[in-house]
């Protein structure tokens, strides 16, 4: 359990969830887009689709072989072949005809299989004749014969809402004849970093540093099926950056405001000092990294502020905005997986606080090993970390072999 002062992160959990969603839900979904078939990976179907046409839409063969008649070589066996002249070929593409009685014809894979053909025989159950060809066994009727829409009927459920298009589902959307679908338009999220330490120069002056909280939330973004559609960076002037975030926010093109730093404690909090008055509620949080967080509308829109260390930042970002964001566009996979892992290493829990720390996870073993110090200054070790074991506050010392869940952030 938390200390009483530190919200629960489940808790913040809903209320960024909740906040994501306010004025979408089953009668007002997420707004949707047509587009390309080859621009639509990964995104949301907003549509059930239906097939246009059989799959396949023709009887084919399923193997090189001989188009026959399968009453014609039911006597065949290997000391006994059945012996056939043998017809026009039918490679893959070209139009056929009809296969005359008594004869056979050479079929490649894929092509159609011409009337009166009703099974093919392999090419290894035969001699390969060009001219007659030995059949050497038999073969049932619909033998090795791909029927039309054996894959999928006409009229068909293909896809339905809320699928999400992979390699598999772009391929059969475009056997079909598919070339647009309708899909959740993907969120578009304006990435905000304050703090005068920044610089925009590539050689920080004394004192400065580079804008990793930029690139790696805007990264995120993109990730999680959303698109940064712009990546600023403001000083700690709170008229500054209430001027920028306005006209931002006047422009009407964002559907989600990110910002990192300036939520704390310190004497400097522009994020904090120039939103709270406007309803922006800030809140500390049982999790370490990432205590300090705040949420609220502001014009309409929803407003995160996430804290400016770059770990806690891309830690808060996962339990709190990845998820809730892929969850109000429909995404089916909202959260990262969770694996149960035995530690290679004995690890304490912290009291009063939930903790994610970094860790490497080995699948082939079930094993997780914390990755780096626990502290939220450590990019680097992030970086080279593909988990997040998750320690609930106030749990009992754990041992090497003890099992804990962990967050696959590999996961899709």
């Amino acid at each position: 359990m938390s200390t009483p002062d530190l919200r629960p992160v489940a808790e913040h959990q809903r209320h960024v969830a909740a906040l994501l969603a306010t004025g979408y839900g089953p009668d007002r979904p997420w707004p949707s887009e047509r587009v390309p078939l080859e621009h639509a990976r990964g995104r949301v179907l907003a549509a059930t689709v239906t097939a246009p046409e059989p799959l396949p839409s023709f009887d084919n063969s399923g193997m090189d072989g001989y188009a026959v008649r399968a009453a014609e070589i039911a006597a065949a066996t290997p000391d006994s072949p059945v012996r056939l002249p043998v017809g026009e070929d039918i490679p893959a593409g070209a139009p056929v005809g009809e296969l005359a009685p008594g004869t056979v014809r050479r079929i490649m894979t894929g092509a159609a299989v011409p009337a009166g053909a009703d099974a093919v025989v392999e090419v290894e159950a035969t001699d390969g004749g060009t001219e007659v060809v030995e059949i050497r066994a038999a073969r049932a009727a619909g033998s090795f014969v791909r029927r039309a829409g054996s894959d999928v009927a006409a009229g068909a459920e293909v896809l339905a809402e809320g699928s999400v298009l992979g390699p598999a589902q772009v391929g059969v959307l475009a056997a079909l004849g598919v070339r647009e679908v309708v899909v959740r338009r993907r969120p578009r999220v304006l990435v905000l970093s304050t703090g005068s330490e920044l610089a925009e120069d590539p050689v920080p002056g004394s004192g400065q540093i580079r804008d990793a909280n930029g690139a790696l939330l805007a990264a995120a973004v993109e990730e999680a099926g959303g698109v940064a559609v712009r990546k600023l960076w403001v000083e700690d002037d709170v008229a500054t950056f209430l001027t920028l975030l306005d006209d931002e926010l006047a422009a009407g093109e964002v559907d989600l405001v990110l910002t990192s730093g300036g939520v704390s404690a310190g004497a400097y909090e522009v994020v904090k000092d120039g939103l709270g008055p406007r309803g922006v509620a800030f809140v500390k949080v049982a999790l370490q990294p990432g205590m300090p967080q705040g949420s609220g509308l502001v014009g309409g829109v929803p407003v995160i502020c996430l804290p400016g260390n770059p770990v806690s930042a891309l830690t808060s970002w996962e339990v709190f905005v990845r998820p809730a964001l892929r969850r109000v566009v429909g995404h089916p996979r909202a959260e990262r997986a969770v694996h149960r892992a035995a530690l290679t290493e004995p690890l304490e829990p912290l009291r009063g606080k939930r903790q994610l720390r970094r860790a490497r996870l080995d699948r082939t073993t079930g094993t997780v090993t914390p990755w780096g110090p626990p502290g939220s200054g450590f990019l680097g070790w992030f970086a080279g970390a593909d988990a997040l074991i998750d320690l609930p506050a106030d749990g009992d010392p754990l041992a090497v072999g003890d099992t804990v869940e962990v967050w696959d952030l590999t996961s899709d």
